[in-house]
Parts: C-alpha cells; sequence; structure tokens
C-alpha cells in the first residue's frame, strides 16, 4: 500500500506500534502547512524552525505516553500544540500577539497589553489603516497573495490552486510583498510596535 494513501489515523496507529518510518510520513505529510502557519505568525525563519521542532517533540512525547485521543484528527490536533506553543513563545519575550474571539491571531500582531488607554487605542487603530494602505500600494499579485494568506489564513497549496500559479510562483509573492512592504515601513519610518 502506497505511503501517501494511508490515513493519518492509521499511521499514527502504526507509529505508537513501534513503526518510527510512520511519523516521518507524517511530519513530511503536513511540515508545510504547519511550518507556514508558525511562519505567518512569528516571521522568523529561525523561531519558525524551532517551534517546528518542538511541536514534533511534543507530539512523539505524547504518542509515546500513549495519551492521543484525537481519533483521525491529527492535522488539526497538532496545529493547536504549534499555536500554543507560538503564545508560549510570545510570552516569554513579553510581546502578546493580538487574538480576536476566535482565538486566531489577528493580522496585526499589534503589541499591546489588556491596559489600552485611550491614546494607545487611537494608535493601533492609525497603525491598522496604516497596513492596509501599504497592502493597497502593493502590486496587484502580491497584494492577492498576501490577503488569501493572511486574512483568509489559506495554505500556499490552496492560493496556488486558487490563482493557478505554481506553489513556488505564490510563495515567491508573498515574499516580495513582504520586502516591499517593509521598504516603504522604513521609508516612512512607519512604527507598528508600541
Amino acid at each position: 500500500m502506497k505511503q501517501q494513501l494511508i490515513s493519518d489515523a492509521t499511521l499514527v496507529s502504526n507509529y505508537i506500534k513501534g513503526d518510527e518510518a510512520s511519523l516521518e510520513v507524517l511530519i513530511k505529510r503536513h511540515k508545510q502547512r504547519i511550518y507556514s502557519f508558525i511562519y505567518s505568525k512569528v516571521y522568523d525563519r529561525d523561531v519558525s524552525e524551532d517551534i517546528f521542532q518542538d511541536t514534533f517533540i511534543k507530539v512523539i512525547r505524547t504518542l509515546k505516553k500513549g495519551s492521543y485521543n484525537e481519533e483521525g484528527k491529527f492535522l488539526p490536533w497538532v496545529m493547536r500544540i504549534s499555536h500554543n506553543l507560538i503564545i508560549d513563545y510570545f510570552r516569554k519575550n513579553n510581546r502578546m500577539p493580538k487574538f480576536d474571539n476566535n482565538g486566531e491571531f489577528s493580522i496585526f500582531s499589534v503589541l499591546s497589553d489588556s491596559s489600552l488607554n485611550a491614546e494607545k487605542s487611537i494608535i493601533k487603530k492609525q497603525v491598522e489603516e496604516d497596513v492596509r494602505r501599504l497592502i493597497e500600494e502593493l502590486p496587484d499579485d502580491q497584494k492577492e497573495v498576501l490577503v488569501m494568506r493572511m486574512y483568509n489564513d489559506m495554505s500556499f497549496k490552496e492560493i496556488s490552486e486558487r490563482t493557478g500559479v505554481s506553489i513556488n510562483t505564490a510563495l515567491g509573492r508573498m515574499r516580495y510583498a513582504l520586502i516591499n512592504m517593509r521598504k516603504v515601513i522604513e521609508k516612512h519610518n512607519i512604527v507598528l510596535t508600541n
């Protein structure tokens, strides 16, 4: 039976029974999605790599302990672990990302605390408007990918399917969008954190 035809649940169960190779298949299968999710929150390759590694260390520990019970829901479970590790990372660095009610990160992880006074609220609103304007100034192809990725939380595979370009092209457009935004931010000395 081809490995890509084996379900996550079967691979998990095989790994628990001692088949180390099954975990490798799971990691390869979901690496892009999990890594992209982590990177979209921390914007740092090294930190993303660390959190990705920590996620799978936690996955391995949980599976080895026999306390995994998310039958057939492996990916959402792993995404939750990485989400929690991202929060831990921000807490350790005294930088809490902003959440909205559904527990997801806001596109603007404007660093803030719960005691936002009126002045800070006004500044924060201004920052969000600045970022929206920056996005509007991007070339259409870059803007399209950035909006799909950041606002709609789409994977690069989904973006590639929706736009009809390769995953690498979508990744490239995202990269250029971020580079261009950074250039404009530096040029105008826009401060995106408090």
